[in-house]
């Protein structure tokens, strides 16, 4: 949680053992190697988009802030790492002590990425960089699936409202920082109220089918949900008959009623008639809200239908069929010792097939045509080319260990409409096809 999404503190219990137990095995060879405290420089990328995106979207970067502040291990850490024999006595003081004072760089929460894009660039000794390998990656995977598959259903729904409400299809706090990172990727309210509480989402809800069958009648359930929320709030119409439910939640609440949601059937045909049917009956400023099961070709295949907003769950919180963005954490840089005057001499992994990377420390930059429209994405480990200057992407988050860059949720999902808005067209296409942008290494 990122605590300047709200303005207050909220406690975040360490994050230390969110972590592979080779991270600490490698710190206790290194230790005993004398090489951990060599200069390093890890970078977060992916070698591909998920089969047929055009586009990535970096989300979960103010989490990823959070988690680095609180990577530390406490007293019961300690001996739980102890009672298990993962790492030796020299380790475990090194670890006892431990607290991130290198520096990282990113790209801004909401910014698109491509593969090969450095979005995110953590210097530091080995030791201490090596250690955030699993927490980052588990964040970033995450949160920039569901950030995609957002801003996919974003582009669809075309201005329509968009209403997350996946909670009850994922783990408790992954239904969390969903919403947070569909907030990013362009939705506007959740169901969620822990991730109301804790970044101010906007939430919004009102009844489901169970509170229609607790009473006699469905004219009961509407008259007490009226007389509790208002004649603004949203009925529920498809428990029995949905040309019944609209005009019995029409006589209830008057033309002045807020919505009526539809969770099932054709939602393309029912839909049409509910806005005849109130539009007949004078309702012509009630909403429409549909439901079931949507993702963003369900949303793209009601644009002709007179829909107000969209509530997305399942699809949503699985990333769509994508539910992990396969971004990596390489060493590609290291320097033969500790002094921050040594060189650094680039590292790469090479091996057969597709997992073989590119060594240095980078810099990536957005190269736009004459219309401002985005045309390669340029990364590179020499100076950034005259031409690129002032559109470089990576900037400063970290800095000897102290975060130096929140902001708020708002902005990162301002940034990412705006970033969205400026690749080419193609990019809103659901059609499979590759990146929208190539990524030129220079």
């Amino acid at each position: 949680m990122n605590s300047a999404d709200l303005g207050r503190r909220v406690g975040v219990p360490s994050t230390a053992l969110f972590t592979d137990q080779y991270e600490l095995t490698m710190v206790q060879a290194a230790l005993k190697a004398g090489t951990a405290d060599r200069r390093s420089v890890f970078e977060a990328f992916t070698r591909r988009l998920p089969e047929g995106r055009r586009y990535g979207v970096l989300a979960g970067t103010g989490r990823v802030l959070d988690a680095v502040e609180n990577f530390h291990f406490d007293d019961e850490m300690i001996a739980f790492l102890r009672q298990q024999e993962v790492v030796d006595e020299p380790t475990l003081e090194w670890l006892a002590g431990f607290r991130f004072s290198g520096d990282i760089w990113g790209y801004p929460e909401g910014e698109v990425y491509f593969p090969g894009s450095p979005v995110l660039r953590v210097e530091g000794s080995f030791a201490e960089c090596v250690l955030l390998e699993t927490v980052v990656l588990s964040i970033l995977n995450h949160d920039s699936a569901i950030a995609a598959a957002a801003s996919r259903m974003s582009a669809a729904a075309g201005g329509r409202g968009l209403i997350e409400m996946g909670a009850r299809r994922t783990h408790e706090l992954a239904a969390v920082a969903s919403a947070r990172a569909a907030y990013v990727g362009g939705f506007h309210t959740t169901s969620d109220l822990a991730a109301g509480f804790r970044y101010g989402i906007p939430t919004v809800g009102t009844s489901a089918h169970a509170f229609t069958l607790l009473h006699d009648t469905e004219r009961d359930a509407f008259r007490a949900q009226v007389e509790s929320l208002g004649r603004g709030t949203t009925l529920l119409v498809d428990t029995f008959d949905v040309a019944e439910a609209v005009r019995t939640a029409v006589e209830v609440a008057g033309p002045e009623l807020g919505a009526v949601r539809i969770d099932s059937g054709d939602l393309l045909l029912v839909a049409h008639r509910v806005r005849q049917q109130l539009d007949e009956l004078g309702a012509t400023g009630t909403r429409i809200v549909v439901t079931s099961d949507l993702d963003e070709y369900a949303i793209a295949s009601l644009a002709a239908a007179p829909v107000d907003a969209y509530g997305v769950g399942t699809q949503l919180v699985t990333g769509s069929g994508s539910p992990t963005c396969s971004m990596v954490y390489k060493l590609v840089a290291r320097a033969a010792s500790a002094d921050p005057a040594a060189p650094l001499t680039p590292v790469a992994k090479k091996s057969l097939g597709a997992k073989s990377s590119m060594g240095g420390r980078k810099w990536a930059a957005r190269r736009l045509d004459a219309q401002g429209v985005a045309e390669a994405e340029v990364v590179g480990t020499g100076p950034v080319p005259a031409e690129l200057a002032g559109q470089e992407l990576l900037v400063e988050l970290v800095r000897g260990g102290e975060v130096v860059a929140r902001e708020s949720l708002q902005a990162a999902r301002e940034r990412h409409i705006a970033a969205r808005a400026a690749l080419p067209m193609s990019a809103l296409q659901l059609s499979r096809g590759e990146p929208v942008l190539p990524t030129e290494y220079v």
